[in-house]
């Protein structure tokens, strides 16, 4: 009997010093005993808090220690030597509720990841992670600051409380208190079991959430063997996570305050109007969040009015899509009509052209085709391409050609005096033939028919037997200067050709 009573005292001894360790209750002004004590901030809405940036300080504040922010792990709470503690608290009070915390706890021997509900007259509900314990999780409450040792349970965690995030809930009302772990629910505390409803934790509270040492060796012995042995700082840091926090206020109003000094939740007085947690909450800027935060703070409603959104615009786009592809159909259809009926119409045209004996082929154009491989340089013909056509035996031509070619033949076999007998031949043709070296007997050559054109005899004209140095105004004058019309250089064998004429029959007659 005596050993039952000295365990049972070890154990409450126990229970006092974790109790007074952990929690570090305290309260700014007790309203079970003090009158004038400021009004607690309601939350009065819902809100998902996403720990991957700093919170608002608006909504929460750092109570010791200082708490990093990342986007994959969350608020991260370290200890890296003895006394750290880093904490967490909202700035504002939920008069029953819900939250849903998502949480990595630490290890190490005699480390205590732990989220606290603590209300002005310490109401409390306490979850608690040690360390040393990777399995359990323990749940406990208190009533009005009442050490009361028999409060604490353990429930064992699925996968361990260390090397993965869990979802641990509380649902706490008027009527009980309900404990999940990764939606089960491990625990139910009802009014009647907490020392008749006295202890039942029934006022406003605030969240709490931190990390620290029950293993430090400053502390008394029985705490740091409630916590699991003593801390051995050498093997830290020693880190608790926390990603996300669902909070979920079951009262509306401004704010929170008792109305007598007994503590129950029947005295408390709600102030009607939103809070300002509510007001900062769905008035600040959008770009004070992020996208995934916006998505997440959606109800359930709105999510699906945005899915329903997404699948009308969808279909709105397959229609359009449809009728697009429908509407180029018609349009192709049409096209082919109508290639089909002139088609048609193109055959019969034939077929009545071959019954009426004509080949259609013999309608189709024709001619040469050329490109620029058969195109030369200057034009479509050679160089030396210009020749003046065969005339009569007795032709101009023909006498010049054969008074060129003594010449050439004079000058290649005498040399110098082949330049005179080129000179003489030209003279001797001048005063054979008459007026730019038309023969005399030619009519063209009367002096009727040289009046008419203005000329008269004279020393220079070609009935003196001299030529005039300024070639008359002929029609027919050829540029004795002028090259070949195709060719830069002159033909060797037409030096100066003469216009291509024939005297034969009547004497204007030019071919």
């Amino acid at each position: 009997m005596l050993s039952s009573f000295r365990s049972l005292a070890g154990v409450a001894l126990l229970a006092s010093f974790a109790r007074l360790t952990a929690a570090q209750v305290s309260t700014a002004c007790q309203p079970l005993n003090t009158t004038g004590c400021p009004a607690d901030p309601a939350f009065g809405t819902d809100y998902l808090f996403n720990f991957n940036v700093t919170p608002s300080t608006s909504f929460w504040e750092t109570t010791a220690g200082t708490v990093s922010y990342t986007n994959d792990s969350g608020a991260a709470f370290t200890i890296n030597k003895q006394g750290d503690s880093p904490t967490i608290r909202t700035n504002f009070y939920i008069f029953f509720g819900r939250t849903e915390m998502w949480i990595k706890a630490a290890s190490g021997t005699g480390i205590i990841s732990s989220v606290m509900y603590l209300s002005d007259d310490l109401d409390e509900i306490d979850w608690e992670f040690m360390g040393g314990n990777a399995t359990h999780v323990e749940t406990n409450y208190f009533g009005k600051g009442r050490q009361d040792y028999l409060n604490a349970i353990y429930h064992p965690v699925t996968g361990g409380i260390l090397d993965d995030y869990h979802n641990y809930t509380t649902d706490w009302t008027s009527d009980a208190i309900d404990f999940y772990v990764d939606g089960s629910k491990v625990r139910t505390l009802l009014p009647a079991e907490a020392n008749s409803t006295h202890n039942y934790p029934q006022t406003p509270m605030r969240v709490s959430v931190g990390i620290w040492a029950g293993g430090d060796p400053t502390l008394p012995k029985g705490t740091r063997e409630w916590a699991g042995g003593d801390t051995d700082y050498t093997k830290g840091p020693f880190t608790m996570y926390l990603k996300s926090c669902q909070v979920t206020d079951y009262s509306s109003g401004k704010e929170y305050s008792y109305g007598d000094f007994s503590g129950s939740w029947e005295s408390i007085v709600i102030a009607e109007g939103n809070s300002t947690a509510k007001t900062a909450l769905f008035t600040k800027t959008k770009e004070s969040e992020t996208l995934a935060q916006k998505w997440n703070n959606l109800s359930s409603t709105a999510k699906i009015a945005v899915y329903a959104s997404g699948a009308g615009v969808g279909a709105l786009i397959a229609a359009v899509g449809l009728y697009y592809c429908i509407r180029q159909r018609r349009r192709g259809a049409e096209e082919n009509r109508l290639y089909e009926e002139r088609m048609a119409q193109e055959r019969m045209e034939l077929n009545q052209l071959k019954k009426d004996g004509i080949n259609p082929d013999s309608l189709a154009a024709s001619g040469s085709e050329y490109n620029a491989r058969d195109m030369s340089k200057d034009g479509m013909t050679s160089g030396n391409a210009y020749n003046i056509p065969p005339g009569t035996p007795d032709s101009v031509a023909d006498e010049k050609e054969r008074a060129w070619a003594a010449a050439a033949g004079t000058g290649v076999a005498a040399g110098a005096l082949g330049g005179a007998a080129v000179g003489a031949g030209a003279a001797a043709a001048a005063q054979r033939n008459g007026y730019n070296n038309v023969p005399l007997n030619s009519p063209l050559n009367s002096p009727h028919l040289q009046q008419q054109r203005g000329a008269s005899p004279g020393p220079m004209s070609p009935h003196s037997g001299h030529v005039s140095p300024v070639s008359p105004a002929f029609p027919f004058q050829s540029n004795m200067n002028m090259g070949s019309p195709r060719s830069q250089t002159q033909s060797p064998a037409f030096a100066a050709p003469t216009p291509q004429r024939s005297y034969t029959g009547h004497p204007f007659t030019i071919l």
